[in-house]
């Protein structure tokens, strides 16, 4: 397949996962499943027919609303599918071939875990352990090397376990829910220890302007107010593997 049209292949991939993921992300935490049944509208349950599942196209065409009923459809719909679709058009681009499309398979793993934190603040051990397996395959066949990749792992888990850790006993409440460590260990296993501190900064650092700009438009930020980390990291990481890839 020429260059050109990988980030072709892999932004329609990018939408229909996408899709996918905001489906996930809406009803897991409710304990719905997203493999069972046909797709429905999520306030009157009318089942959905083929056109009116198209990324993006659909959304557009029925100006954001259910045919049926005529309820808003929820905006993470489109803003997930848009994202997997960036995901798969950046990938292809950086990386023309198989390692773009393990590339777009670390961000759209990325992307499940950032909607599911945001929509709920969990991170489930499914998708933490399915980013680490997906990147020690991953290191069968291309770089940063295995040892690089091992550390990487040990570091981003035993980092942010040991932050917990010390925050729980020094506070004496959870700082940090019990995924963001096996996710970082995850993003350890994909990018190798070298691009850990990198990541995590610029995790921190957005973290920061979204917490400032909570503040501007009045919402009130305090000590306790809770940020989804995974998200940031999330975030953080896919630039991190597309600069990496890109050197």
């Amino acid at each position: 397949m020429p260059d050109w049209a990988w980030p072709i292949a892999l932004a329609v991939l990018g939408l229909i996962f996408g899709s996918f993921i905001a489906t996930v992300a809406l009803r897991w935490p409710e304990g719905r499943s997203a493999m069972r049944g046909r797709s429905e509208c999520d306030s009157c349950h009318k089942a959905l027919r083929a056109h009116e599942l198209v990324p993006l196209l659909s959304y557009a065409f029925q100006h954001g609303r259910c045919r049926a009923c005529g309820a808003a459809i929820h905006p993470g719909h489109i803003a997930v599918e848009a994202a997997g679709m960036l995901v798969g058009v950046a990938a292809g681009l950086v990386a023309p071939g198989w390692e773009g499309v393990a590339g777009a398979v670390f961000g759209w793993l990325l992307l499940a875990l950032a909607a599911l934190d945001l929509a709920a603040f969990w991170l489930p051990n499914a998708l933490t352990g399915l980013l680490a397996l997906a990147g020690i395959v991953d290191g069968l066949f291309f770089d940063p090397g295995w040892l690089d990749r091992i550390v990487g792992g040990a570091i981003g888990f035993g980092l942010l376990y040991l932050v917990a850790f010390t925050y729980r006993h020094v506070r004496g409440r959870e700082g940090l829910g019990g995924g963001d460590p096996k996710m970082f260990g995850g993003i350890g296993l994909w990018l190798g220890a070298s691009m850990l501190a990198p990541v995590l900064l610029a995790a921190s650092v957005t973290g920061l302007a979204v917490a400032l700009a909570a503040r501007i438009s009045g919402r009130e930020m305090g000590m306790t107010s809770r940020l989804p980390l995974g998200t940031l990291l999330a975030i953080a990481a896919f630039p991190a593997w597309l600069y990496q890839v890109g050197l």
